[in-house]
């Protein structure tokens, strides 16, 4: 097996004994709160504990030194004392001098042996003969005082821990015997119990408050945080009027000064696109905006449809018009148009003085372009033929369009000079469309037999042939048909739109 391989199967099963172990009681998520909290009750702990065990320990030592230093001087003390007698075998005084050491400065026992190990004189608790007798060689071979712990118990319930110190007795160059002085160490381990019993309380109270402080810390630090994602939830919703408040002087108010900026970018980024949107359609403006590096002049041929919409008569209407109401008039029926056109995936290329070119097809690709831009036509004239109603009512001027519609072969893209361009397409399509818009007449939609001969085409529409004419730009006639509707399967959204303009036009 491969190393990498290797490596990964290593990894998989590490993972797999981790979600046995602590997969079940483990959640998905932990709150940053928590994991804060938890920290800083670990770190707390954690200090404390170090803490009173370096206390301990550093009590133990003086305590240690301290009976160190009492043991050593004493049984010098006595060694010193028992020299002579020792020397002079008297028995009776060394035993009154131990009977006299024996209970002061907590002494329990005491011992003076002989350089024999002949015991001459004992007294209290002292250890047995085997200890005794090892301990002896011991500080033989060091020639030094020399200190050990044993236990005795006096009873089951109250064992003693016992320090005995071992002097040699000199006497000259001479050894003369040992002396064995016991102390108990109770006293000391009890003062040892008893500050570890402190310790312990006062840990276990700095762990309840170090909890309550994590948790109020853990709160006050997380809040930052769950503001922000609020915020990013926020921004990611659309609500690029999201702000932060900037009153820290830390590092999450810089966090926070940073994301207002953003935000504040983010809103002129989208004011920019639903202004930009508003010049050009907002399927060309969001391809813009997405890869504004890659904005150059150029095109692609592509298979598309071409609608154009003019206003009949308008010439005439703009004379006996104030421009104020012309105006007025140009901007409702185009923003109609306009709207059409994005339910059918279309979109408006230009309005040209009072007609309006839609490009179906591009720049997002639709399979069904041909017949969404005849529905298209269909819908703005029967629009436009319920509106003239109302507006006859109103006493108003009817408006009339006449729409030429041609598929095709054409040049999409961005097209212009470098510090002026527009997206647009270009082709003998358009310009054909163009001319079929010219020779339609009132209320009419024109389109080729190209148009109308492609599949699944004539099969949605009802049509009325025009006849062959002459297309400026043409040399032979061509052969045309006027759109009269489309079938009924089709209609059912259509009617529905229509009932909800008129609607919208009648209430105003």
């Amino acid at each position: 097996m491969s190393g990498p391989e290797n490596l990964n199967r290593q990894s998989t099963l590490r993972h797999f004994l981790y979600k046995i172990l602590f997969g079940w009681w483990l959640p998905k998520r932990v709150p940053i709160a928590v994991k804060l909290a938890l920290s800083i009750t670990t770190l707390i702990v954690s200090g404390m504990s170090m803490l009173g065990f370096t206390i301990l320990e550093n009590q133990k030592t003086i305590m240690t030194e301290q009976v160190a230093t009492m043991g050593t001087s004493i049984s010098s003390q006595l060694a010193d004392s028992a020299k002579e007698m020792v020397l002079s075998d008297d028995t009776l005084g060394l035993q009154t001098l131990i009977n006299n050491l024996i209970d002061k400065n907590k002494i329990i026992g005491a011992i003076i042996i002989s350089d024999k190990g002949v015991t001459l004189a004992s007294g209290g608790t002292v250890p047995g003969n085997y200890t005794i007798e090892y301990q002896r060689e011991k500080v033989k071979q060091t020639n030094q005082i020399y200190y050990f712990e044993w236990g005795w118990n006096m009873n089951s319930d109250h064992p003693h821990s016992l320090i005995t110190f071992v002097s040699p007795i000199h006497f000259q160059d001479l050894l003369a015997g040992h002396v064995l002085v016991s102390f108990s160490k109770n006293s000391m381990d009890q003062a040892l119990n008893e500050s570890r019993q402190v310790i312990l309380m006062v840990t276990f109270l700095m762990t309840v408050v170090a909890i309550f402080l994590a948790f109020v810390m853990s709160r006050h630090l997380s809040r930052p945080i769950h503001d922000l994602v609020d915020a990013s939830k926020a921004i990611g919703e659309g609500n690029f009027n999201y702000r932060l408040s900037e009153g820290r002087n830390d590092e999450i108010g810089e966090l926070s000064q940073s994301f207002n900026q953003m935000a504040a970018e983010l809103l002129k980024k989208s004011q920019v696109e639903n202004i930009f949107s508003r010049y050009v359609s907002s399927s060309v403006a969001k391809q813009v905006m997405e890869n504004l590096d890659d904005v150059e002049l150029g095109g692609k041929h592509v298979h598309a449809s071409v609608l154009f919409a003019d206003i009949v008569g308008f010439t005439g209407m703009s004379e006996n018009l104030p421009p104020k109401e012309i105006a007025s008039l140009l901007n409702e029926f185009f923003s109609y148009i306009s709207t059409i056109s994005k339910l059918y995936h279309g979109h408006i290329d230009k309005f040209i003085g009072d007609c309006a070119m839609v490009v179906f097809g591009v720049p997002e690709q639709d399979p069904e372009h041909s017949f969404h831009a005849i529905a298209c036509a269909v819908m703005i004239q029967e629009l436009v033929a319920k509106l003239n109603k109302e507006r006859l009512a109103q006493g108003k001027l009817p408006v009339h369009f006449r729409i030429g519609i041609n598929s095709g072969h054409m040049v999409a893209g961005n097209l212009g000079s470098r510090d002026r361009m527009e997206y647009t397409v270009i082709g003998d399509p358009v310009n054909l469309a163009s001319r079929l818009a010219e020779v339609a007449g009132s209320d009419q939609i024109v389109i080729m037999d190209e148009l109308y001969l492609q599949p699944g085409i004539r099969q949605r529409i009802i049509v009325k042939e025009l006849g062959a004419i002459n297309i400026r730009g043409k040399q032979q006639s061509v052969l045309t048909y006027l759109v009269e509707d489309i079938h009924a399967d089709y209609r059912k959204d259509m009617n529905q739109h229509i009932d909800t303009f008129i609607k919208e036009y009648t209430a105003q």
